[in-house]
């Protein structure tokens, strides 16, 4: 077994130690049923972890990372993952998450060929196309890059509430709630971009309503 690998085993052994040192029932509790009040979705780059930034314990956010956060809803292990925790974990809050620096948002503002990446990328160029006047004028590569960040946020979580379980479940109970963020690396610090959820939902109500509305509302009563 490869040295890292050994590491691993033995920085969970304490850390093993550690939590049954703190509470004997630790582990007796954690393997009961998860109750998390959010679902994180993140990029799988290994400086932005979920449970880290937020300062949250295991069990209290339910987590989906891919290359820059994207949420395709052809992809069924996105769509499995929102339905999943919205109308089985009745998760309150859906975060979308991206970080400054993120290298699948670069990757997709280049003109490259990258094999089997480029259908993923597909997806966030998309963004740039939506948004190209705002972006190209933007002279700063630096401004623009992070922009772009932003902007892929923002589009992924239209099409977290584009889903229809996300559009029923909030008619009647008014959760989940969809928020946007981005994680600075150089800060450490989450900026709330504070995504207008319910005039999002509005909006895209108006071409991507996949609700029965008789049917909702007989459940609602």
């Amino acid at each position: 077994m490869p040295k890292s690998c050994e590491i691993i085993f033995e920085n969970n052994k304490k850390w093993v130690e550690s939590k049954i040192a703190e509470n004997p029932e630790y582990f007796h509790e954690l393997a009961k049923t998860q109750n998390p009040d959010y679902l994180y979705i993140g990029c799988s780059d290994s400086r932005a972890t979920a449970e880290e930034l937020m300062g949250l314990k295991p069990g209290e956010v339910f987590v989906m990372r891919n290359i820059a956060n994207v949420v395709n809803t052809l992809d069924m292990s996105s769509t499995a993952v929102i339905q999943y925790a919205v109308e089985h974990l009745k998760v309150k809050h859906i975060i979308v998450c991206g970080h400054y620096n993120c290298g699948g948002v670069k990757s997709a503002m280049t003109s490259e060929d990258l094999g089997l990446l480029n259908p993923w990328l597909r997806t966030i160029r998309d963004v740039y196309r939506l948004h190209q006047r705002e972006l190209d004028s933007i002279e700063d590569e630096t401004k623009r890059y992070d922009r772009f960040v932003e902007l892929n946020v923002q589009e992924q979580c239209i099409n977290v509430v584009k889903m229809a379980c996300v559009q029923e479940r909030y008619i009647l109970e008014e959760f989940p709630i969809v928020h946007g963020w981005v994680f600075d690396l150089k800060s450490g610090k989450i900026i709330d971009l504070k995504i207008d959820f319910e005039k999002i939902l509005i909006d895209i109500q108006k071409i991507y309503n996949l609700t029965n509305s008789d049917w909702v509302m007989s459940r609602k009563r």
